[in-house]
Formats: C-alpha cells, sequence, structure tokens
C-alpha cells in the first residue's frame, strides 16, 4: 500500500530511542473527516506522526494513538494489528491513550465507525516496520543475514546458530537503523493475532476498579459544580438569588455563565443541595407554545419542498402507470444519547496553562473550545483523554467542557462539573426529528417499479456551521440515498426544517431511521404485491452481492421459510452503513400489554475484514441493544417550549429481562474493510416492524413502537 495522501514515504515513519529509552517507532495515521462518512478520507498536508510503537528495554510493548476508548474496544483492537505484524507477546503489550496535540497527531477525533478501518494498513505496516527493524539490528549483532533471522513471541531467533535475543535487549540497536522502505506484512494465511478472541487490554483495569472514566477523576484542591440552565427552548436568565445556596454548608461560590447559573462547592452533594436552593427566575424566550404537535405539522409541510438528493428514471410516468400505488407517512422523533455516565469534565486553569481531564471523544475539539475560552496558546492546553461510559456521538460536543473551563477560570482552582441525568436529557443534543412520505408503485406482478422517498428533518450540518451541498445534508440522506435495490425510478428528496432545538450525531447517524423507513416500506410493498420480502430483496439486490450474501445467510440462520411458534413472526432487514453490511432477522410477539417482545435476533455483519471477533460481536449485540431501546420506547417530547423528559423513568431503555437473546454471524471475505461500532444499529427497528407487519397486517409508521392498537 502507498503512502496515504498527503504523506510522504519517508515521513510515514520516523525511528528514535536508543540506550535507557528502547525502540520508538512514530508513524502517521489517517485523520478523521466528519462527513456523511465520516473518518474514511485522510486530511492532506497535516505532515503529523500520529502514533507510537514503543518497545522497553524489558521487552514491554507500548501503544499510544489518538483515539478514544468508548467500550468499543478499540485499544485492544488497534493494538492487535501492530502485535499482530511486529510478532510480539499479547501479554506484553500495553495501550494508552494519547495527549491532545494536533501538531503531532492532526485532528483527534473518534466517530464514524472509523478507527480501526482508517489505520489497518497504516498500523500493520507499523508494526512489520518495527519488526524489520528488530530483524536487522539481531543480525547485525550476530553477524548474519537478516533473511536467516525470524520474529517470534517478542524475539529476533536464528535456528541455524540456535541463537536468540529478546526485543528488549535489541530496541536500542534497531532504533539506530534507517526505516524499511517497504515493510512486507504478512499473507492473510499467516495471520495469527488479527481474527483471534484475544482478552481486551482494558478488561482487567474495569474489572479491578482501577480504570478512570471521567466522572471518577479527582485532583488535588478539586472543587464540584452543578449548573441550573434554563429549562425554556430559547429563553435566558432574567435573575437569581444566591443566599440560600450560599448558606448551604460546602458551597463555595455561585457563578453566572453563559450557560446558566452555577453552584461551586466542595463535593457533588452540597453542589446539588446548593443548586436545589437557588432562586431563579428566567425570561421566557420565542419558543414557549413550541410542542410535539407543532414539531410534527412542522416538519409535514416541509415535505412538500426540498432538494433532489437522487433521480433515476421517471418516478412521475412510473407512479401514473402502477398497477398498484401504496403510500404512506413515517415519523421518527428526537433521540437522547442516554449515555449510562453523564456529561462530565475536570479543568485546571492557572496563569500558565489549562490541564482538562474528560471523557471526550474529540480531544482536539476539546483543546481548541479551551484555547478560545482562556486565550491560552495551543502549547499551554494539555488534555487527558479518559474512558468514558458510552459516548454515542454526543461526547463529540464540548459544553461540558465548556462550563469546567470557564469555572475554574473564574474561581481559581480545579473544577468539576458533573450533569445529573436529568442535565443530560434536557440540556442535550438529541438525534434529529423528521417526517418520510413514501409513495410506491408496482406492475402487475407485484415487483416495484418506481420508488418515490421524500425527507424532512433538522440538519445537523446547518446546525455545525456546515454548508448543504446542493442543498443536501449528507447525512440526513445516508442510508435512503444509496438505496440498493434495482428499481428503475428512484426519486429520494431531502427538506431542511429549522427548529430550536439542538441536534447532533446519534450512533449510526442518518442510517438509523432511514434505515427503518426504507426497509420497513419496502415490506409495504411487498404485502401490496404479495412476494416474499427475502425472495424481493435478493431479486432486486443484482450487483449489490455482499448484501444478498448476508441477507441469505441471516434468512437460513433464523429459519426463514419454516412457520415460528405460535404467536410469533419473522422480520427481516438488511442496510450498509461505515462500510459495512449487516442483515438482521428478528422473532417478535405481542405481550398480553400490547406492547412487542422481540425474543431473539440472528444478525449477520460483512465487515470484509475482522480483527477482534469477540468485539465485532460485542458491538452487534450492543448497536441491537441501543436500536431497539430507541425503537420500542425511545422518544424525546417537548411540551409548552421545554424537553418533557427527564430520567429514565420517562426515556427508558432496554432492561436485561427485555434483551432478545442475539446470534451474530461474521462474514470476512476479504473485501474492503467496514466500521463496525454503529451498524448493528439501523437494521434492528425495521426488522421489528417488519415482524409486526406479518403478524397483525398493519404497519408501523411512527417511532417509538409503544403499544399496537
Amino acid at each position: 500500500m502507498g503512502a496515504e495522501a498527503g504523506v510522504s514515504r519517508r515521513d510515514f515513519l520516523r525511528i528514535s530511542g536508543g540506550a535507557g529509552i528502547g525502540l520508538v517507532v512514530a508513524f502517521q495515521l489517517p485523520a478523521c473527516s466528519r462527513g456523511s462518512d465520516p473518518g474514511l478520507a485522510p486530511v492532506p498536508g497535516t505532515g503529523a506522526l500520529n502514533a507510537w510503537v514503543r518497545i522497553a528495554s524489558d521487552g514491554v510493548v507500548t501503544f499510544s494513538i489518538a483515539k478514544s476508548e468508548m467500550g468499543q474496544g478499540v485499544l485492544s483492537s488497534l493494538s492487535m494489528l501492530l502485535a499482530e505484524e511486529l510478532e510480539v507477546d499479547w501479554t506484553q503489550v500495553r495501550a494508552e491513550h494519547a495527549p491532545a496535540d494536533e501538531r503531532r497527531y492532526g485532528p483527534q477525533l473518534t466517530g464514524g465507525s472509523s478507527s480501526v478501518r482508517t489505520s489497518y494498513e497504516p498500523l500493520r505496516r507499523a508494526g512489520a516496520a518495527a519488526r524489520e527493524l528488530l530483524i536487522a539490528a539481531a543480525s547485525q549483532e550476530w553477524q548474519v543475514p537478516a533473511a536467516e533471522c525470524r520474529a517470534e513471541n517478542g524475539k529476533v531467533v536464528h535456528a541455524a546458530s540456535g541463537r536468540s535475543q529478546g526485543y528488549g535487549a535489541l530496541a536500542a540497536r534497531a532504533s539506530q537503523l534507517p526505516a524499511p522502505a517497504e515493510p512486507v506484512l504478512k499473507p492473510r494465511e499467516a495471520l495469527r493475532v488479527i481474527g483471534g478472541d484475544l482478552r481486551r487490554l482494558d478488561t482487567p483495569a474495569k474489572i479491578d476498579g482501577s480504570a478512570v472514566f471521567g466522572i471518577d477523576v479527582r485532583v488535588p484542591g478539586m472543587l464540584v459544580a452543578q449548573v441550573e440552565r434554563c429549562p425554556e427552548l430559547g429563553g435566558k436568565l432574567g435573575s437569581f438569588e444566591a443566599s440560600e445556596a450560599l448558606a448551604v454548608p460546602g458551597v463555595r461560590r455561585v457563578l453566572e455563565i453563559p450557560s446558566g447559573v452555577a453552584v461551586v462547592a466542595d463535593g457533588f452533594w452540597a453542589a446539588s443541595r446548593g443548586r436545589s436552593a437557588l432562586r431563579v427566575e428566567w425570561a421566557r424566550g420565542a419558543h414557549a407554545s413550541l410542542d410535539d404537535a407543532a414539531i410534527r405539522e412542522r416538519c409535514r409541510a416541509a415535505l412538500a419542498g426540498g432538494a433532489v438528493a437522487r433521480d433515476d428514471g421517471d418516478v412521475e410516468q412510473a407512479l401514473a402507470g402502477a398497477a398498484t400505488r401504496v403510500e404512506a407517512l413515517y415519523e421518527f422523533p428526537y433521540l437522547a444519547h442516554a449515555t449510562l455516565e453523564p456529561m462530565n469534565c475536570t479543568a485546571s486553569v492557572t496563569p500558565g496553562g489549562c490541564e482538562i481531564w474528560a471523557p471526550t471523544q474529540s480531544p482536539s475539539w476539546t483543546a481548541k473550545a479551551a484555547a478560545e475560552i482562556t486565550g491560552l496558546p495551543a502549547d499551554r492546553i494539555r488534555v487527558h483523554t479518559t474512558f468514558m461510559g458510552g459516548g454515542f456521538g454526543r461526547r463529540s460536543e464540548t459544553d461540558f467542557v465548556a462550563e469546567a473551563v470557564r469555572l475554574s477560570q473564574l474561581v481559581g482552582a480545579p473544577v468539576q462539573v458533573i450533569f445529573t441525568r436529568e442535565d443530560d436529557m434536557r440540556a442535550g443534543f438529541y438525534r434529529p426529528v423528521g417526517a418520510n412520505a413514501m409513495s410506491g408503485g408496482l406492475d402487475a406482478e407485484g415487483w416495484p417499479i418506481a420508488w418515490q422517498h421524500r425527507i424532512a428533518s433538522a440538519s445537523i450540518q446547518r446546525s455545525k456551521g456546515g454548508a448543504l451541498k446542493g442543498g443536501i445534508d449528507g447525512s440526513a440522506v445516508e442510508g435512503a440515498r444509496n438505496l440498493p435495490y434495482a428499481i428503475p425510478n428512484l426519486r429520494v428528496t431531502w427538506a431542511d426544517v429549522e427548529l430550536p432545538i439542538s441536534v447532533h450525531w446519534w450512533r449510526s447517524v442518518g442510517s438509523s431511521q432511514n434505515a427503518w423507513v426504507t426497509e420497513c416500506f419496502f415490506d409495504e410493498l411487498c404485502a401490496a404485491g404479495g412476494v416474499d420480502p427475502i425472495e424481493a430483496r435478493l431479486r432486486l439486490l443484482g450487483a449489490y452481492r455482499r448484501h444478498a450474501r448476508a441477507l441469505e445467510r441471516a434468512a437460513r440462520e433464523a429459519g426463514w421459510g419454516r412457520a415460528p411458534a405460535a404467536g410469533r413472526a419473522l422480520g427481516a432487514a438488511v442496510h450498509e452503513s461505515f462500510g459495512s453490511i449487516v442483515a438482521q432477522v428478528a422473532e417478535v410477539s405481542l405481550g398480553a400489554d400490547a406492547r412487542p417482545r422481540v425474543h431473539r435476533v440472528v444478525c449477520v455483519v460483512d465487515c470484509g475484514a475482522v480483527v477482534h471477533p469477540d468485539g465485532v460481536r460485542a458491538q452487534m449485540e450492543g448497536g441491537i441493544a441501543y436500536g431497539l431501546s430507541a425503537a420500542l420506547s425511545g422518544e424525546v417530547r417537548v411540551a409548552g417550549g421545554r424537553i418533557a423528559i427527564g430520567n429514565f423513568d420517562d426515556y427508558p431503555i432496554l432492561r436485561i429481562g427485555e434483551m432478545p437473546a442475539v446470534e451474530t454471524h461474521i462474514l470476512a471475505e476479504g473485501d474492503p474493510i467496514g466500521g463496525i461500532g454503529e451498524p448493528g444499529t439501523p437494521p434492528i427497528a425495521p426488522a421489528v416492524c417488519n415482524a409486526l407487519l406479518r403478524l397483525t397486517g398493519r404497519p408501523v409508521r411512527r417511532l417509538p413502537i409503544g403499544r399496537i392498537s
């Protein structure tokens, strides 16, 4: 593989080290560029070397990389890529978060299921380069040809003489050698680490409690802050009375900041009690009458306009001449990220610098936010990325960081800001709300000949200050514009709906809602035409062989075509997102309370190449649980200009007794590698709804599903 865009072959690797240091291999990984398919494109011209392999004199190998570990196993999977080529004993491998430093690393952002797929070959090449350097060092020391030496299990071996030397002893000599121009990767059949179910490097610390999540951070002299924020959309602070709050033991300061009124105290409990004692008057905003009904009407009204995202054939003519025509309106709500660890950040601002401890998906944006607030240069900002209890896109924002930095600057001490669950739900960023008008036409034999998909939704791109290319937010149409079915007349349009509610990337972004709409409407067309939905998909997938292969496997494993147990039905969906194809078949029944019960999910994922199978299975299971929670009951309600949810009692997530049995089958046939963190989420909602269509004969056209009347 050639050098990455913007990086010369000479600059890809840098070697350093020496006596007492060992071998340090620095190399460049592609930086994450957020777009409709975030994380795929390297950012040209950064020229920074952003990851290191360090081989110490005791043989311990430490890998440092600028990706955030949020439970997806990235520290382990990336280390496996290195360990494979380096031929190192896995028990000698360590992984750590790199500090925020754009001069060295380029933009640091973990998202878009990009970590492994953008690092797959660069990390292997770096591991291979380190291996070749160590072999060269041993051949020099022994005065034998390098071709007669081999690396294995953390040492270099010369079989002819029976000599061997550990990496630690060779590291200093290896650091003085020139980097290999074209390190040779192991052939696929020789891989023994990649594709293996090795133990995760972060598991021991999470089991014994030594892992530090953001909420665990403790800094000498640290104070804790709670922030009272305006409950009304568009509202502002009028006045506040702090005397009763200041009377609470442990409360130090009550301060106005841009996001509200902060109570700073010796600990969380004192800050919480002080916040409860505050008397705050809020000036009402312009959106006091906004509610769910008004939002719904604005989305529906926007469907009349919009820009064209895809236009094949002649949809109007095909619809007019169709033997059967189907019309449907699909609507989806705002969704919260609902991370189990609420937003938090600890900051310490001094005249000479700013230090931050944060569970952040974007150390780069965290550092930039701190620099803007403090006026300090970039080299005076230090960001420590902690473990995090879920991210789902929410932790790439910096609102919680800004509050901690401002308050530390104001009080002259380290400050930890912790959101309550209610803060997290009400003062957050949400998956966009939207409406979809669907029109389909069938020929006389019941096969689709026309498909029109009109989308109206709030724009994430616009909310981030980005331009809409051709009037289109790419993330709003992903999973709809790239519909894989060979329908000759097909049009997709999108209309922006401006609403005063912050929106943000949510696990699987636009695919999370568009997979539900497209896969459910496809089954509606199948029902109207009297054709089997699996048969119809396979017939219309055409050149999309990977989709067809995954769907066929899922149907076979689930027993499609055999009668399910009494009172149950099967529903299927297949969807591509972030470079991976996932097919799911859900087995569903209705309980006595008319609520769906999902008993079993068969999941087939084609990710091109698999690094850590156990991690892939875990991500599929997690994505299914996350998507199923949203499908069954996820809804951010708005009433009287306020977010009308607060905790898991009115925004329920899946409980353990509701979790279906999940069977995951992995396809990895050497196709281009895809992402894993998000693709498991989109197919579950349509698979469940399609099972309900077969069970009841009625389509589910609004989420959450709730009770089936």
